[in-house]
């Protein structure tokens, strides 16, 4: 009888113990997957200045492994909390580290005029953000990426074209521009000279007194704004009309720099993996395809999506609509899983 009494102690321990780790396997399956990715406010300098950015990273990221990085930047007038950001965060959910920053004069990150728009300064915060990449141990720094949207595009492609620690490159909605092209924009010759020269003005104002010159970011009734028109990311607060954001602080200043810009010279010097995605609806459709053929990188590739807007709408949809940012997420992640 105390056998008996034993052993079926044993059986019922055996059951107890089966039963246990069987409700560990389940609730071990039944945990989702992290997906999220992990951010962290981060500090750099750039010429000297405080730079403010985001850096994510992968979700269930290993300490002790360098990952390949990408270094994000949005359009003209942005703050990282909008396109860069939500690019930079769904590329770490791909398995990058990545960075999206506040360029100097914008967001959290010194610099004055504030809501200067410099094309030269932001092609150095460009490169400085590499360097300073470069410094932490989660990065690999071989395989450090520059990825833009819109006039970051630009920028990045420019900076890419100088910065040998960038190994590939790559761009949604691209806005390139030349001499002809800002007239298309900004009502011809005359509209363009006379925007270049309140920009002077507004130079050797703020020398002389330092007091800066702004006009509206973004109107529908002021045809003196930066962008006139009703575009819906900017003055929508669910989409781009973010708190971070100014829709009414754009200095005039930037004018001369903006509009004098020419990227088409840094084409020839690009010489290593780039990847494009662009539309008919985008903004310069013709522009796109003219400097990815002056590319000289043999490890290039143009994306063309097809949609029934007129340009340049569908370039806003790049900034934030799912189906959109989802294709350029799943290919630009493609693009930098080959060649980081």
């Amino acid at each position: 009888m105390k056998k008996l009494f034993i052993l079926s102690a044993i059986v019922l321990m055996s059951a107890c113990g089966n039963s246990e780790k069987k409700k560990e396997e389940q609730t071990q399956q039944k945990e989702p997957k992290n997906t999220e990715a992990i951010m962290k406010t981060v500090n750099f300098k750039s010429e000297g200045l405080n730079l403010v950015g985001n850096l994510y990273y992968p979700p269930n990221f290993e300490e002790g492994k360098a990952y390949p990085t990408i270094v994000c930047s949005g359009s003209w007038t942005t703050v990282k909390e909008q396109m860069a950001g939500l690019y930079a965060k769904r590329f770490a959910e791909n398995g990058f580290i990545t960075l999206a920053f506040d360029f100097r004069n914008y967001g959290d990150s010194e610099g004055v005029p504030r809501a200067w728009e410099n094309p030269m300064m932001k092609i150095q915060d460009i490169k400085n953000a590499v360097a300073y990449l470069k410094s932490l141990p989660e990065v690999d720094g071989n395989n450090i990426g520059a990825f833009g949207v819109c006039a970051g595009s630009m920028y990045t492609l420019m900076a890419a074209s100088e910065d040998n620690d960038i190994k590939a490159v790559a761009t949604t909605a691209s806005w390139l521009h030349d001499a002809e092209a800002v007239k298309l924009f900004y009502g011809g010759e005359e509209g363009v000279q006379q925007r270049k020269d309140a920009a002077q003005a507004a130079k050797k104002k703020y020398a002389e007194t330092g007091e800066f010159t702004y006009i509206k970011t973004i109107s529908t009734d002021d045809p003196t704004a930066a962008m006139y028109g009703n575009f819906d990311y900017y003055l929508n607060p669910e989409r781009g009309a973010i708190p971070q954001w100014s829709a009414d602080q754009f200095a005039v200043a930037t004018w001369e720099d903006w509009l004098n810009l020419d990227p088409f010279p840094s084409a020839a010097k690009l010489d290593k993996p780039l990847f494009m995605v662009h539309s008919d609806g985008c903004v310069l459709p013709d522009y796109t395809k003219k400097y990815f053929e002056a590319v000289p990188s043999k490890k290039k590739e143009l994306v063309w999506v097809d949609t029934d807007l007129a340009s340049p709408m569908h370039q806003f949809a790049f900034y934030d609509q799912k189906d959109e940012v989802d294709l350029a997420v799943e290919k630009t992640s493609s693009f930098f899983h080959k060649n980081l």
